[in-house]
């Protein structure tokens, strides 16, 4: 007889979030998100895009109770937070890179690139990729920026109506911050405020 598991998808994301309790929170209130419009998020895609978008469903697929990666739009997320205006540039330029390496890989295993590749498959060459110290942080980065899609305020791209919360049973606080007051917007006019106080 096989033990149960101890713990179950639902509840390992709820201690996630637990954890996470400082992230900006929203009211239930309707407003515009950061990244592509909604219909423009998975339409035409190109690489890394593509590939991108592969990984986070193989990682993050949805099942009968919760939702997946493409339902809470990780993608846009990913898209936002990739092009913010104070990303690291080597963060960006090693989940790029990461999209070589796993084509590379996936041709040399499979004699295909990863979007070609049936589920089995990406799931060796992902395990193959994990077994080097880069692919481990690469995945590592991967699912943190699924971690944050799901659990972040929907202003940032991800958690697309609020999906996250709502499998999870969230109720989200006030006050809702607009696309004006998103983090990084903040942090520039702080630093800008602290350049003119120095001039004065």
């Amino acid at each position: 007889m096989t033990n149960p598991p101890l713990i179950n998808r639902r509840q390992f994301i709820q201690l996630v979030a637990i954890a996470s309790a400082s992230w900006p929170l929203i009211s239930h209130a309707e407003k515009k998100t950061l990244g592509k419009d909604t219909d423009l998020v998975y339409k035409n895609l190109s690489d890394p895009w593509l590939t991108l978008a592969s990984v986070q469903e193989h990682l993050f697929p949805a099942d009968d109770t919760s939702p997946g990666a493409k339902d809470i739009f990780a993608l846009r997320y990913l898209q936002s937070t990739l092009s913010a205006p104070n990303a690291d540039k080597e963060d960006v330029d090693f989940i790029y890179q990461g999209v070589g390496w796993l084509n590379d890989l996936s041709t040399t295993m499979h004699k295909n690139k990863f979007i070609k590749l049936n589920s089995d498959e990406k799931e060796k060459v992902l395990r193959k990729i994990e077994t080097s110290r880069a692919g481990n942080r690469w995945l590592s980065s991967m699912m943190t920026y699924l971690i944050e899609a799901l659990l972040s305020d929907p202003v940032y791209g991800g958690n697309k109506d609020q999906k996250g919360w709502k499998w999870l049973e969230h109720q989200p606080g006030f006050p809702l911050p607009t696309t004006q007051q998103v983090y990084f917007n903040l942090v520039n006019h702080s630093q800008k405020n602290t350049r003119r106080r120095t001039k004065s």
